[in-house]
């Protein structure tokens, strides 16, 4: 459970220096919950 808090953490991370808009943000937040539902698989 600490390993996925803490890959949130940076999957935030990313998302928040890599957007310029709001779509960006919106797409950003998105593909990282993908990736996190993969993680918890």
């Amino acid at each position: 459970m600490h390993r996925l808090t803490a890959m949130a953490g940076v999957f935030a991370l990313l998302i928040l220096a890599g957007c310029n808009t709001v779509q960006g943000l919106g797409k950003d937040i998105e593909k990282g919950g993908e990736a996190i539902q993969k993680v918890a698989k």
